[in-house]
């Protein structure tokens, strides 16, 4: 299946935000920041320099500061370099490392503003979700981290699909409303609809103030 070209629309802000059904807070001590699927041959679709993409951008690159900056995992997921969507990933064995990175070509890698850097986390991902068939599920328990800030593309897919598994599987998934993008507006209004009845959805700047202000309170 090709991928569509995708026309310019507006990122949704705070007033657009559907109410999310749950109600749990961000913790920078239990959190990680899963960025899916901002690879070349995803982020092109996108008109360049026009929204939504630029802000995406903009939005996930101040997320993955703060993450760093907190201490806080970052993932990211990628269809593997030689695989279409319908490939699947060998599963791991249960004593496989995570590995740190995972080479790939120019059309699949992470666009370049976003590239991951030593200490951050890249793996190859089966379809859509993140989770299916992946470390992802074992990486953030090794890592003691119950919460989940995801973003990325497309968010009525990836993003969607993996908040929805983080939430089946006793984690808590934190969607972020202008950190994700898709084929059109209103499928972007779907997806976070969706996503409210088991994720948090909140605006980037709204989960930057969170994430800063939990982490007052505990050097208090």
């Amino acid at each position: 299946m090709g991928l569509p070209a995708i026309s310019s629309y507006p990122m949704p802000d705070g007033s657009a935000l559907p109410r999310s059904y749950a109600s749990w807070r961000i913790d920078p001590a239990r959190g990680a920041l899963l960025i899916h699927g901002m690879q070349n041959q995803l982020v092109g679709t996108f008109p360049a320099g026009r929204s939504p993409v630029v802000e995406l951008v903009e939005n996930i690159t101040a997320l993955r500061e703060l993450a760093g900056a907190l201490a806080m995992p970052v993932v990211f997921s990628a269809e593997p370099a030689g695989e279409q969507p319908s490939s699947c990933v060998q599963a791991p064995e249960p004593d496989d490392e995570i590995p740190e990175s995972v080479d790939e070509p120019d059309a699949v890698g992470i666009i370049d503003s976003l590239a991951p850097r030593p200490g951050e986390h890249l793996l190859g991902n089966v379809r859509h979700n993140a989770f299916l068939r992946s470390r992802l599920d074992r990486l953030l328990r090794s890592e003691g981290r119950d919460q989940l800030i995801v973003c990325g593309v497309y968010a009525h897919l990836g993003v969607l699909l993996t908040a929805a598994d983080a939430f089946m599987n006793g984690f808590q998934p934190f969607v972020v409303a202008d950190a994700v993008a898709d084929f059109s507006a209103e499928e972007h209004t779907m997806a976070l609809r969706w996503s409210a009845r088991g994720s948090v959805v909140r605006t980037t700047d709204a989960l930057l103030r969170d994430l800063l202000l939990h982490r007052g309170r505990r050097q208090a």
